[in-house]
């Protein structure tokens, strides 16, 4: 295995890849090279402090992420036997389901349903469910796959519902997962929730897989919801070694469950946190990072940082005024600013 040269990094980045083991948040903002900087890390990890392939797991949000980190990984390294393992949240959860399916009731040949899949089964719920007033299919399945992306059982749902309406809910999560079971499968949620419930009730099904994440390297990190903070927890516990890349600014997913205040309480989860701020923007012009900076400086949680970057002045923004609607006014000021304040409060606590 060859040696990583660093020639082609920044100061920043440099100190990102040779930062000591332990805790590690990335503040990278938009263009900063942090897909550069989490390769260089993992190909330093192996290529120059020996660290076993089989002991790092690198965990992004699409296939197409992965896959071009692995091939990233696999020039600066050259040819290896053993790959580290580069994976999606949903697709490690998987392989890992494969292995331990049968300590949930499962058979390891589970099905693994997509939307429609999970959309049939749930219609046939709530007809065998018969409700007299049953909420519409798709709330029923936006509140469950809610219920899942923030750990939350069946059994939980049902405990902490009070109004009618969740109460039909809870019912229906519950014949749901009974209708997923009775057939051997799992919906997407499914997937994190079932690693999540295995790690917190068995111990040494956790040990085994914490040691195949002695350094565990989440990206964009500012899109994780809250199963996801439970699953990376659990599996940096015993090692310690968690770095963490990510951008509060770029932060747009909350609609699907992701809770900015996991990125924004790194140092609070981990005191002794190595901190570093990729700031160098090597895609846009000067012209837009100040633009940018005048806008996103309003917002009141967030890391401090300001891009700034060697390209050109560039063009003037530009942009026209949008028409306003004569039957619906636009957002008031105060709205806007209170819609901007609640942007990192907590998923709501059933």
């Amino acid at each position: 295995m060859s040696s990583v040269a660093l020639d082609d990094l920044n100061p920043e980045q440099r100190a990102a890849v040779l930062a000591p083991d332990g805790p590690i948040l990335i503040l990278a903002g938009a263009g900063s090279g942090k897909t550069r900087v989490l390769t260089y890390r993992i190909a330093h990890l192996l290529a120059e402090r020996k660290t076993a392939p089989e002991e790092v797991l690198a965990v992004t949000f699409t296939n197409k992420a992965a896959a071009e980190m692995r091939d990233r990984i696999a020039t600066l390294i050259g040819r290896v036997d053993r790959a580290p393992w580069v994976s999606t949240f949903h697709a490690a959860c998987a392989r890992i389901l494969r292995v331990e399916a049968s300590r949930l009731g499962f058979a390891r040949n589970f099905t693994i349903f997509d939307e429609s899949d999970s959309l049939a089964a749930l219609r046939d719920v709530m007809q065998d469910a018969a409700l007299a007033a049953p909420p519409p299919l798709e709330v029923v399945r936006a509140r469950i796959e809610q219920a899942k992306n923030e750990a939350v059982t069946p059994e939980q749902f049902e405990s902490r519902a009070e109004s009618g309406n969740d109460v039909a809910i809870a019912r229906l999560y519950r014949m749901y997962q009974e209708r997923l079971r009775a057939i051997n499968a799992m919906d997407f949620s499914d997937l994190q929730l079932h690693v999540w419930r295995l790690f917190d009730r068995e111990p040494e099904v956790l040990a085994r897989w914490q040691s195949r994440a002695v350094h565990l390297l989440v990206d964009e990190y500012q899109d994780t919801n809250r199963v996801q903070y439970l699953l990376v927890r659990a599996l940096s516990a015993r090692s310690g070694n968690i770095l963490v890349v990510g951008d509060e600014d770029q932060s747009i997913y909350r609609w699907r469950g992701a809770d900015i205040c996991n990125i924004l309480d790194f140092e609070r989860d981990f005191p002794n946190a190595f901190i570093c701020k990729l700031e160098q923007n090597y895609r846009s012009t000067k012209t837009i990072l100040a633009a940018a900076h005048a806008v996103i400086t309003n917002n009141r949680e967030r890391k401090e940082k300001r891009l700034w970057t060697e390209n050109a002045v560039g063009d003037p923004v530009t942009g026209t005024r949008p028409r306003l609607s004569a039957t619906k006014p636009a957002l008031s000021r105060a709205r806007l600013l209170r819609l901007s304040q609640a942007a990192c409060s907590r998923p709501p606590k059933w």
